[in-house]
């Protein structure tokens, strides 16, 4: 009895209470892992699943081939023509070419807007009266202000066809076109192998959807969308490591004594207690989250023009730089309280990296509480609420007057939502054994965020083109990072607490992550980047019994003209433009 009377203070020390944290982070880290290994294995089926039951889709059928060679003698129609009919005889089906119709976008563009003031004006008889007058109430001449913009859209009319008849010609082919299949598997075939002797020629990929294509921007060569990758990385890095000013500065905010020698007139408001919490508190976390707000458009119109030609791509690469800037710049900066050199001398000695987490990361806990509370349940209500974008929706109407019954529905973005989710997942995986008390904030969130998301995709938003889960690697990946830097925190942690013990036992965790996320790819991550030989020919025999197949051949050839190539349906003369002007190659 005094024998275990005597061993109750020793087991109940502060080291070996550790213990505690090491079979939580082996249990969590189990957890986590057969989570994400199930919920690959249910996306990876759902989306065979949807690829069994879906109808045939055009871009199943085609892939997109750049840096076509040119011929002196021969145009880059014939040259794909003769190619393509000459490897693929059986299989190859039709192509379009890509042409050079920037400017002629920008025509269709103002010519959307002249259409909708007319539209406007002819619905509302009192503003076309107000229009009427000149400036400081001044009596114009009566000219009826329809048949000007009438009169403008006929001008627009022939300079549109007009710049269609110019990319029609052999010089204003681009050195990009869609070829178009008879079989899913023929597709496939052409986009797995390399179809010249130079790398750089005849590079193949699939298509994206028709709507899904962003028809702006299409690399002409193998050089110039490399050039334009390299640039896009040194632009983000630089953009990455300048953002470190404002992080400087919001760290600077949470400590008194930098503010008060910084700040000398501040030191009688700091030394009340409200205030002081206010500034240090809640006031860091606001501004660095105003900062953050121009990230994601700055990230979105570096991968527009890093070379990719589909909406979905430009997506996904936005949300990975997002991701890891939030993580490098909220995360990383923060820890190591925004000193660039204190971050290079972590990474340049590997060693000490898990000391050092050990010590900057469990002291930001309350900075992170609080980041929670004003970037996530803030972000999360307003996404209910959508204030902002109601507000610039009715500003935008005041200056462009648009017809009351067109309405464009939203589209989630992506690039937006998704990394602020995955790096408050990060905050949960990091923190859980660290502060537990950040868990039921985050626990907050995710529930508000599961109701209110759930909502926003029933109700309000709409999709514009579907990938069939491709976005899950990205989610999985930031989860097998999250665990990872957990982990080594938790060797750190132990290290630091001198239980040499739990820290060598917790070494082995890190590896064992990076084997299973290798797992997952070589068993799951095929799937998201093309479907396998047993599926397409399941497939295409299943459509061989279908009469619908003739029908779909003849409209999958006109599946991907460029928009700004065909007729606008709201010129004065559409009823005589009903055929595009450019023939199909």
């Amino acid at each position: 009895m005094l024998w275990t009377l005597s061993a109750i203070p020793w087991m109940c020390s502060p080291y070996q209470m550790l213990w505690v944290h090491f079979i939580a982070v082996y249990i969590v880290s189990g957890f986590i892992c057969m989570l994400l290994f199930f919920e690959y294995k249910y996306i990876s089926s759902k989306r065979i699943s949807y690829f069994y039951s879906s109808e045939p889709q055009p871009h199943h059928f085609t892939i997109l081939v750049h840096s076509i060679p040119t011929s002196s003698s021969n145009s880059i129609s014939d040259s794909v023509e003769r190619f393509f009919s000459e490897l693929y005889p059986s299989t190859y089906l039709s192509h379009v070419v890509v042409r050079r119709t920037g400017k002629i976008h920008s025509l269709v563009s103002e010519a959307k807007k002249l259409y909708k003031r007319v539209t406007q004006l002819r619905s509302d008889p009192t503003r076309q009266k107000r229009m009427n007058r000149g400036i400081s109430g001044i009596f114009r001449q009566k000219t009826n202000v329809i048949e000007e913009y009438q009169k403008k859209l006929e001008n627009i009319e022939e300079s549109v066809r007009f710049k269609q008849s110019e990319a029609s010609l052999a010089g204003e082919e681009a050195r990009a076109a869609f070829v178009f299949f008879r079989s899913r598997l023929g597709a496939a075939t052409a986009f797995h192998i390399k179809q010249s002797v130079n790398p750089t020629h005849w590079i193949t990929e699939f298509a994206p959807e028709p709507r899904d294509v962003y028809w702006p921007f299409f690399s002409e060569s193998f050089m110039r969308r490399w050039i334009s990758k390299l640039v896009v990385v040194v632009v983000c890095t630089l953009f990455t490591i300048s953002f470190l000013l404002p992080v400087v500065f919001v760290q600077g905010l949470t400590n008194l004594n930098e503010l008060e020698i910084l700040f000398p007139f501040l030191t009688s408001l700091l030394s009340i207690k409200f205030f002081s919490q206010i500034v240090t508190g809640y006031l860091p976390s606001l501004i660095l989250q105003l900062f953050l707000k121009v990230v994601p458009p700055a990230m979105k119109f570096l991968s527009s023009i890093q070379g990719y030609i589909s909406h979905s791509d430009i997506e996904m690469s936005a949300s990975r730089k997002v991701l890891w800037f939030t993580v490098w710049n909220v995360f990383f900066a923060s820890v190591f309280s925004g000193s660039i050199l204190s971050m290079l001398q972590a990474i340049l000695d590997p060693k000490n990296i898990p000391a050092k987490l050990a010590v900057a990361v469990p002291a930001q806990a309350s900075f992170f509480i609080t980041y929670v509370v004003t970037q996530g349940w803030t972000s999360v209500s307003s996404e209910l609420f959508r204030v902002i974008p109601f507000l610039f929706c009715r500003i935008t109407r005041l200056f462009t007057s648009p017809d009351e019954d067109e309405f464009e529905v939203p589209s989630i973005p992506y690039h937006k939502d998704i990394p602020r989710v995955l790096f408050f997942g990060l905050l949960g995986i990091t923190y859980f054994f660290l502060a537990p008390l950040i868990l039921p904030f985050l626990l907050a969130y995710f529930c508000l965020a599961y109701i209110i998301y759930r909502n926003q995709f029933i109700n309000v938003y709409a999709p514009k083109y579907d990938t069939a889960g491709k976005f899950w690697p990205v989610i999985h990946n930031s989860m097998i990072f999250s665990l990872v830097l957990m982990q080594i925190i938790a060797v750190g942690i132990f290290a630091l607490k001198k239980l040499s013990m739990a820290s060598t036992l917790a070494m082995p965790l890190p590896v064992l992550t990076l084997l299973f996320n290798e797992y997952c790819r070589k068993r799951f991550l095929p799937i998201f980047v093309a479907y396998s030989a047993e599926s397409l020919i399941k497939k295409d025999r299943q459509d061989q019994t279908g009469a619908t197949m003739t029908q779909f051949y003849e409209n999958l050839v006109n599946a991907y003209k460029d928009p700004a190539l065909l007729p606008l349906p709201y010129l004065p003369n559409y009823d005589n433009l009903q055929t595009p002007l450019i023939p199909q190659a």
